[in-house]
């Protein structure tokens, strides 16, 4: 089990592995209940890494709104998420358990990017509505996790080509302008395989959409 200490992190540190209670928080109590959460998904097998301490923290504090800790890492409460790492180091499974540490009105659905664009093939441009606004002639928001950008090519509906989730984010955009929502996203992809596949708009816009938190590109495939 992981343990802990949050009272004096410092931006890029690794907490002290110690079982200091925060002010705001037990970490030690909320990695518990990740680890049980992520065993009662994917079975007994499942565990936290130790090496992943230092993310998980992070990312825990966002979902927590943990200010203290969040301002101590440049974590910006108002944005969403953009976890990136490679493939295999468990940023599906974590942003999957991870849900459940919001308040239920800041929860969020995951959502296969592939998925989208085959919805897309079948059911045409009402698609790219529903992802970024809610549904058609509502105005229902949602927040969504989208999970693995950039595993998705640009699909054709009667012969017209679109790059679906670049279309969604930048919709999306507006709208976490408005306040209205959050984007998370999960991605392989550096900001230059980024730029390359959706363009420099739509990065810069998700540079003020997302905060940026990474795996190194060097952690293990846990899937081996």
């Amino acid at each position: 089990m992981l343990t802990i200490q949050n009272q004096t992190v410092h931006n890029n540190s690794v907490p002290p592995q110690t079982k200091t209670i925060s002010n705001h928080y037990d970490y030690n109590k909320v990695f518990q209940f990740l680890e049980n959460k992520g065993q009662e998904l994917y079975g007994p097998k499942f565990h936290l890494h130790e090496k992943d301490t230092p993310i998980i923290y992070k990312l825990a504090a966002y979902y927590l709104q943990d200010e203290s800790i969040c301002q101590a890492h440049d974590i910006d409460l108002q944005k969403g998420i953009m976890l990136t790492g490679p493939i295999g180091c468990g940023k599906t499974s974590l942003m999957t358990i991870l849900r459940y540490l919001p308040q239920q009105q800041d929860r969020y659905m995951m959502k296969s990017v592939r998925d989208i664009t085959f919805e897309f093939i079948q059911e045409g441009y009402d698609i790219i509505h529903r992802y970024s606004r809610g549904k058609l002639y509502s105005t229902e928001f949602r927040n969504y996790c989208f999970d693995d950008l950039g595993t998705e090519k640009n699909m054709k509906h009667f012969g017209n080509e679109c790059n679906v989730l670049a279309e969604i984010l930048l919709s999306r955009y507006d709208l976490f302008v408005a306040g209205k929502l959050k984007t998370h996203i999960t991605t392989n992809l550096s900001a230059t395989e980024l730029e390359e596949a959706y363009g420099n708009r739509l990065r810069s816009r998700l540079r003020e959409m997302v905060n940026l938190i990474g795996f190194d590109m060097s952690v293990q495939d846990k899937r081996k």
